[in-house]
This record gives C-alpha cells, sequence and structure tokens, in this order.
C-alpha cells in the first residue's frame, strides 16, 4: 500500500479546508445540506428498467398480454442491455418476474458479474391513506420491498407520498411523514435509502421540500424526476431539491405549468447538478413516443457527454 506520510496528510486537509473556503456559494450551501455531501461532484450514469415498460411480460405481480412474445425480455437481458451500453442499472420492481430473495441474489450475481451497479430501484406505494389496514398495508409492503432491495445490493429505493380523496390534503401529508419516519427507520437498519419522488400532491420544490425536510431520519432525501415539475419553471424547482437529492432520474422531455411539452436540456440539469454539489447516479427514465430502441443509446449518449 503506497505510504501518505502525516506532514503531506496535514497539508491535504489544509488545502481542502481552503478550497471549501473559496468555492463558490452555491457548492458551500451544498456542503451544510442535510446528507452532509462534501468533495466534487460526481454523476453516474445509470438507466430505468422503466424505459422498456413496453417489454416487460409481467406487470405489478401480473402477467402483460399486451407485450407480444417476440418483443418480451426480462430482468436479466436488461442488465445485459445495460452492460452493453456502459451504464448501471436502476430494475423497477413492477417488472420482476419473482418477488422473492432468491430471485434478488441471482439478478444481484449476474449484475456484479457484467460489471453493472445497481443504483437503486423504485416501488409504487400510496403513503396517503388515512390510518387503517390501507395505510398499515403500504408501509408493509415498503418494508417488505426494503428488505428485499438488501438482498439486491440496491442502496436506495424511490418512494411516492401518493393521493387521497378521503381526507384532506394537509392531513395526509401528516400521515405520510409518519410513513416515511417508520419506514427510514427500518430501511436505515439495512444502510437503505429512501428517495420521495416529486410527484402528485408533491411536484413542485415548494410542496417537496417542507415534506422531505420534515421526516426526522438521516434516511431520506429526494427521487429527484426531472420531467415532473409542473411549475412555470422546472428548472429552478430542479436547482432546489438538488442539494436534498439522493437519486436522480433524467427524462427526454420537461413539461412548464400551462406551456407544451419540450426537450429537455441535458447539459444545464447536469450543470445543475453540479452547482448543487451531487453525487450519485443520474438514471435515464425514458417516456418519449420514439422507439426506446433507437432513442435510448443516443439519450445515453448525450447524458454521457453532458456529464464528461
Amino acid at each position: 500500500m503506497t505510504s501518505f506520510p502525516r506532514r503531506e496528510f496535514l497539508k491535504a486537509g489544509a488545502a481542502a479546508g481552503l478550497a471549501a473556503i473559496a468555492a463558490p456559494a452555491s457548492l458551500r450551501a451544498a456542503a451544510s445540506n442535510p446528507l452532509g455531501r462534501a468533495g466534487k461532484p460526481v454523476l453516474r450514469l445509470s438507466l430505468a428498467a422503466y424505459s422498456f415498460r413496453d417489454t416487460f411480460p409481467i406487470m405489478r405481480g401480473k402477467p402483460n398480454p399486451k407485450v407480444p412474445a417476440a418483443k418480451a425480455t426480462d430482468m436479466f437481458r436488461f442488465i445485459d442491455y445495460c452492460a452493453a451500453h456502459g451504464c448501471d442499472a436502476e430494475p423497477t420492481t413492477y417488472f420482476f418476474a419473482e418477488e422473492t430473495e432468491a430471485y434478488m441474489i441471482k439478478l444481484r450475481r449476474h449484475a456484479f458479474l457484467r460489471g453493472v451497479a445497481i443504483s437503486g430501484t423504485a416501488i409504487g406505494n400510496n403513503f396517503s391513506h388515512p390510518k387503517g389496514p390501507k395505510r398499515d398495508a403500504e408501509i408493509a409492503l415498503t418494508k417488505q420491498w426494503i428488505d428485499r432491495a438488501a438482498a439486491l445490493g440496491a442502496p436506495h429505493i424511490r418512494v411516492f407520498a401518493g393521493v387521497t380523496k378521503e381526507i384532506p390534503r394537509d392531513a395526509a401529508d401528516k400521515l405520510v411523514v409518519g410513513a416515511l419516519e417508520e419506514c427510514c427507520d427500518y430501511a436505515g437498519k439495512k444502510g437503505i435509502f429512501l428517495g420521495l419522488e416529486n410527484h402528485d400532491s408533491i411536484g413542485s420544490a415548494a410542496t417537496l421540500l417542507p415534506m422531505v425536510k420534515a421526516v426526522k431520519s438521516p434516511w431520506i432525501g429526494i427521487n429527484l424526476d426531472s420531467g415532473n415539475f409542473r411549475t412555470a419553471d422546472p428548472y429552478r424547482d430542479f436547482a432546489e431539491c438538488v442539494p436534498y437529492s439522493v437519486n436522480v432520474q433524467f427524462k427526454s422531455e420537461l413539461q412548464p405549468a400551462g406551456g407544451a411539452r419540450q426537450a429537455a436540456d441535458f447539459k444545464k440539469l447536469a450543470r445543475l447538478l453540479r452547482d448543487g454539489g451531487y453525487q450519485g447516479w443520474v438514471a435515464l427514465e425514458y417516456e418519449g413516443k420514439e422507439d426506446p430502441a433507437t432513442a435510448v443509446p443516443r439519450h445515453l449518449d448525450e447524458m454521457r457527454a453532458a456529464f464528461a
């Protein structure tokens, strides 16, 4: 092992301290955010299995008859696709052929042998139900997937606040915070982060950030989806959420409030991530109308260029 003399170590530490003082204000602010990040930004390329949602013959544990046999794929071939395209993988749980620990471990082994890291996974929970059996079931489901994510080797799970028509939104938000705290406590014991996505009732920085800040846990963060902000300036909301994000998903399009859909500026989004001091995975989650067979490789190349 290469030695590092104490004098050089101290000099390096002093230099790091000076660098922090001289860093741009945006990066100094990011260094004091709840996630406690320090050092230079790191953007790692990943791909969400949801990008190929029309090719998986299983959807939420049930057969999907809309997928023709000739077009069908599975999660192992998705891992192979990621290996061939030089990116890591975010396997979406909706498409798992099995939901057993043995399946998770088998998939984990396959990914390791292909040199593909599992950047995280995603579930479709709803924490907005009033207290009772439905809410209890959603919490139990999340804990179950925390166990499965641990077996899979996924360090992060995307979760939702959800929707409800049964109780007022402010009452539901309090229940969401309580559910997140309970699930984060469980996830933290497994070393897994929960990322609350900007979705449904929390589709802006103004609604998302207060909820994340209200959760008293070091294992909560934002699953930052670039395409889910329906605000006047989605890029501004995106930038505000970066310091609290544990995972990021790039969409190929944005849609400002009251405006038409427009192509996302990957270079601008990458710059906002760097300015916010983000360190971690950025997964392409393709939802466009073009065939993903042609669109996904092109967008991965665009992201790779933006990250360089």
